[in-house]
């Protein structure tokens, strides 16, 4: 299983938010900059991010984006679901009734447990973590530039 773009960058576009929490809105520009993502996919993302609740837009010559909410209330779950939609990863965890079989299969199971354990480890981290964790990384040199 594979995450989409949608759900790659929407992450780090909402991280980039976060690591400028309460400093204002942030341009497009300066997102696009700093996460190495074009400014039009940038508009594209934040249309389901702003539909959840998760970001907000700021008109006029200081706007942005902003998060909607302190980054400490919003999981990486919540983040990747409104760009993704439902992680499930058959379509018989997400609806049992698709297959006659479910009941009785062990492959389903797995893929139930699979579901499971990637939704566990995503409601797990809240955005105020990753960026921490984002910030720690930067101070040990880790990061790059392209």
């Amino acid at each position: 299983m594979k995450m989409s773009t949608k759900g790659r960058y929407g992450l780090r576009v909402m991280l980039e938010l976060a690591l400028n929490y309460r400093q204002g809105p942030v341009l497009v520009d300066a997102i696009a900059l700093s996460q190495g993502i074009s400014g039009k996919y940038i508009h594209v993302l934040v249309g389901g991010l702003k539909s959840a609740g998760l970001l907000k837009a700021v008109r006029g010559p200081n706007g942005g984006y902003e998060l909607a909410r302190d980054p400490a209330t919003i999981t990486t779950l919540e983040i990747v679901q409104a760009l993704e939609g439902d992680l499930s990863p058959t379509e018989c965890v997400r609806d049992a009734s698709c297959c006659t079989r479910a009941k009785a299969c062990a492959a389903h199971d797995i893929w139930c447990e699979v579901g499971a354990a990637m939704a566990q480890v995503l409601a797990g981290r809240t955005l105020a973590e990753l960026a921490q964790q984002q910030q720690a990384k930067e101070q040990t040199g880790a990061n790059f530039s392209i």
